[in-house]
């Protein structure tokens, strides 16, 4: 558990409640255990401290001050760290079964595979899966060229993985499941500077780690976990970016004879916040992003508006009058070229294998079916690139064909239709009632989290509302920058694991409704100035119901992933159980 002290000592500023005196209406309604809620400092508004252990969990614990104090130091990085490794234990562990081609591994394996040895994707011949399972050293690499429908990066990273390890299962999973860990820990890291807490921070990164779908994608050689990938390491480059800038403002803003910082409105508007490596960072991860997959562009957008309202809000709190104008006139121009042209030639640097190579797919439109086009000012490779994306757009929204495990994105959150990346049957199984066995890879979501979810992003939406609270809406932000766009493509064949773009943010969501429901501890200084006694049974009593409701919650999320974990990783278990796992009638 935590509290409200910061991690440094800071100085008084103004808003700050101690000191002053309790209004006669808090006198009259103290009688009834009512407590002013304290006001929070400019400085603490513009750059909030971090929270710290209480003493009372160190003394639980028996540990003594000396090394309490070391570990508060070190936990930033050791409890995100010992998260990770845990996830990463649990993505490794055979990850080269089942020893199969399972679902789109078909398309991205070998391609990536073609990508990585010549620079270009090939035309592969048909049921060759078989033969690269069997012997992958006897499968030449077609020349020709294959016609791909996404960019290169997603496929670019899984052949680095191919390059490594070979041209096998494990080879063209390695780096999926190397990201899929390692966004874990960038899940803990953006989570503590978030809610500023080193706890809350881990438990959002060990939800992660139990979900079953990033659990199932981080261990499938597809596109969509890179994307997530991506889009979650730009919005911790955005978040660290705000945290940065709304420092800067602080220091700038003047400090009364008293030492209390004071907003100013000259300085709110005219003050130019700088060099900004980290949006520019955001921009190449989305970049990245939307060179794996196209809807990363959507991402980029909405990611695009959310750090210069970010802007605004601070501006505002530093005592802007007009604080968009101020960010019209000093950050939106610096915030669109530190974004959107940063990643698309970001984009078009990922296709340099296709261009350099000249014989991939479309590489010679320009100068054939081309030729007589008005834009011949252009290079012939731009424009060969241009008419291949517009083919490309063609087919993705007209792909309308039935698919078995297609499933609508309303459906999404509660888990409607799964996909069933690999089944296997086997008889003369003695264990089950039905003599037979069943071995599954099933692209879902650990249940009890994603429904638990939705009730979190309800309890976010009413934050962001009524509370106005930033870190709500950033959630909010990075759950329909991800869902929402598919609902526009509804006709179109859209399966579940979609989703995993968003999947950090809904247990962010999570984290932060279990975080109410813990409660704030008390802070007994401020207690103290309103002439209340330091120790409040009430509130302790509170957070202690709180945080048990909340450890049997986590613990049934985790339990929840293991009853399912046979159905995430292919074991073969008796027919009978696997029946039982099949909690709706949708998920056959």
């Amino acid at each position: 558990m935590t509290s409200t002290a910061p991690e440094t000592q800071r100085g008084q500023d103004a808003g700050d409640p101690l000191g002053e005196q309790p209004t006669s209406w808090q006198r009259r309604l103290r009688r009834f255990g009512h407590v002013p809620r304290p006001e929070t400092s400019l400085r603490d508004r513009l750059d909030p401290p971090y929270t710290r252990p209480g003493r009372q969990m160190w003394s639980v614990l028996a540990i003594p001050p000396q090394v309490a104090e070391r570990l508060m130091r070190w936990s930033g990085w050791g409890g995100p760290l010992l998260v990770t490794l845990v996830a990463g234990l649990l993505r490794f562990w055979k990850l080269d079964q089942p020893h199969a081609v399972i679902f789109d591994e078909t398309y991205y394996a070998k391609d990536a595979w073609a990508l990585v040895n010549q620079g270009y994707e090939g035309s592969w011949p048909k049921d060759v899966d078989k033969q690269i399972l069997n012997d992958p050293s006897s499968v030449p690499i077609p020349t020709d060229p294959g016609y791909v429908v996404h960019p290169p990066v997603g496929k670019w990273i899984i052949g680095f993985g191919e390059q490594l390890f070979g041209f096998t299962p494990f080879g063209w999973r390695f780096m999926v499941a190397v990201l899929g860990t390692v966004s874990v820990l960038l899940l803990c890291r953006i989570g503590r500077r978030l809610f500023r807490s080193t706890f809350l921070g881990c438990l959002a990164g060990l939800l992660l780690a139990v979900d079953g779908l990033h659990f199932v994608m981080s261990r499938t050689a597809l596109l969509d976990l890179i994307v997530m990938f991506f889009v979650l390491a730009a919005f911790g480059c955005l978040v660290v970016d705000r945290d940065r800038s709304r420092r800067r403002l602080a220091d700038a803003l003047p400090v009364d004879e008293e030492g209390v910082l004071r907003p100013d409105a000259e300085v709110a508007e005219t003050l130019r916040l700088g060099w900004r490596p980290w949006r520019l960072a955001a921009g190449v991860m989305l970049g990245l992003a939307f060179a794996t997959k196209w809807n990363g562009l959507y991402v980029l957008a909405a990611f695009g508006l959310m750090t210069v309202l970010w802007d605004v809000g601070a501006r505002r709190t530093a005592g802007a009058v007009h604080p968009y104008r101020a960010v019209l006139l000093r950050d939106l121009v610096p915030a669109f070229f530190s974004t959107v042209p940063v990643a698309i030639v970001t984009y078009v640097v990922s296709w340099t294998g296709w261009i350099v190579t000249d014989k991939g797919y479309y590489r010679n439109w320009a100068a054939t079916e081309g030729k007589d086009s008005s834009w011949n000012w252009l290079p012939d490779w731009l424009r060969s690139l241009w008419h291949y994306e517009n083919q490309v757009y063609d087919f993705h929204v007209g792909l309308t064909s039935g698919h078995t495990y297609e499933s609508n994105p309303w459906s999404w959150l509660v888990l409607g239709r799964p996909v069933s990346y690999f089944y296997e049957e086997q008889a003369g199984c003695k264990e089950s009632a039905t003599g037979k066995c069943a071995a599954e890879v099933l692209a879902i979501g650990t249940p009890l989290l994603w429904w638990l979810a939705c009730l979190a992003l309800a309890y976010v939406l009413w934050r962001w509302f009524f509370r106005r609270d930033w870190r709500a809406g950033a959630i909010a932000c990075g759950v329909v920058a991800g869902w929402l766009p598919w609902f526009f493509y509804q006709e179109r064949t859209i399966f579940l694991f979609y989703a995993v773009v968003f999947v950090p943010f809904l247990c962010l969501a999570v984290t932060m409704m279990l975080g109410a429901i813990v409660g704030p501890a008390a802070n007994t200084g401020t207690r103290a100035e309103l002439g209340l006694t330091a120790h409040d049974p009430t509130g302790e009593r509170r957070r202690t119901l709180g945080a048990i409701a909340v450890g049997v919650l986590v613990l049934l999320i985790i339990w929840n992933f293991i009853y399912f974990w046979p159905l995430y990783t292919g074991t073969s278990i008796p027919e009978d159980l696997w029946r039982d796992r099949m909690w709706l009638d949708t998920w056959v």
